[in-house]
């Protein structure tokens, strides 16, 4: 039944996408044509984005025209061109590089349309809106979990990708709790490496290399989302170290959640995807209609000070790991309790 309803909803994405090429005339504000141009959407945390982003938008009167740029920078420009050309209202955006869409939101600003910066933040470019959860404070919690568990020991340090600004404000957060340790010489931080792509493979081997260099002698490791700490965890298991050592992570994937519950994860952070989506897809029609947004932060993108709407993020252990069933994230049988 779970097969079927995933198919339904990408026959409903793909009805749309093939639809926006036969839009010429851009819609009025009361039925808004909205582009999502997603990262990637093989990786499960964005497919379910898309899915309540597409939900929320359609209650509020919008259509919406997905596209996934698959993690390549060069299609992710291609395709927002392709969306400027068909008329949009607005363009969401969640960037594979947060640095090289300047030129691209530039044109999208000359023909009049509102543009997002969706979890990530866009840097040295005009757009309208920034949201997203606290990410320095997500990287505080990483950290924070791990420094109850290991106060004090020789730390590994495994980044986001080094393209995604994300990345290096979860590093400041969690540099926020270390460096104190580090400075009275309780915490060691014996290497630090970003992995390109968030992508755990990569992960896997940066941690195999790690555990060779000092000879198995990592007591924890705070890996900035749950794909890199599923490549580290596995590393950890060959050497029969999964569960001993400590590993942070962020997203609640569910492989995360069954690793928090078995034990070899020691935690993940939740961010409720329905909140973040729904909230975007209300600012993207509020920017439409010219409804002024509730925010409540600003953060500095290198082009300007852009107006954010931050949401709060939730510490994800063992302990509480049932929010994730109230809020139906999960049900109780996908998490195998």
């Amino acid at each position: 039944m779970q097969k079927f309803a995933k198919q339904a909803v990408l026959a409903v994405v793909s009805v749309a996408v093939m639809s926006l090429w036969s839009v010429s005339a851009r819609a009025d504000a009361t039925h808004p044509k909205i582009g999502f141009s997603i990262d990637d959407l093989r990786v499960e945390r964005w497919a379910r984005d898309r899915d309540f982003f597409v939900a929320a938008a359609g209650k509020l009167g919008a259509t919406v025209y997905v596209q996934s740029a698959d993690a390549s920078e060069q299609r992710q420009i291609s395709q927002i061109e392709n969306l400027i050309s068909r008329g949009v209202d607005a363009i969401v955006i969640v960037p594979f590089n947060s640095t090289v869409l300047t030129n691209t939101i530039k044109e999208a600003k000359k023909a009049g349309i509102k543009v997002i910066s969706y979890d990530r933040l866009i840097l040295n470019a005009d757009i309208d809106s920034y949201i997203s959860f606290d990410n320095e404070k997500v990287g505080e919690m990483q950290a924070g979990e791990i420094v109850k568990l290991k106060p004090q020991g020789r730390y590994y340090l495994l980044g986001g990708s080094p393209t995604d600004n994300n990345a290096k404000m979860l590093r400041e957060g969690q540099m926020k709790v270390l460096k104190p340790y580090v400075d009275k010489g309780a915490i060691k931080i014996v290497g630090q490496q970003w992995v390109r792509d968030w992508n755990p493979t990569e992960a896997l081997s940066i941690i195999e290399n790690a555990l060779t260099a000092n000879n198995n002698n990592i007591d924890a490791i705070v890996a900035s989302n749950d794909g890199t700490a599923g490549g580290a965890i596995q590393a950890l298991a060959a050497q029969q170290l999964s569960g001993k050592v400590p590993v942070s992570g962020q997203d609640a994937d569910l492989a995360a959640v069954k690793r928090v519950i078995a034990g070899t994860q020691a935690m993940t952070v939740y961010k409720p995807l329905k909140l973040i989506a729904t909230e975007a897809a209300k600012l993207a029609v509020d920017l439409v209609r010219n409804v002024k947004p509730k925010y409540n932060a600003v953060y500095d993108n290198g082009a300007k000070k852009v107006n954010t709407v931050l949401l709060t993020p939730t510490v994800l252990t063992k302990s509480n790991v049932n929010i994730l069933v109230k809020d139906g994230f999960y049900t109780q049988a996908q998490l195998g309790q």
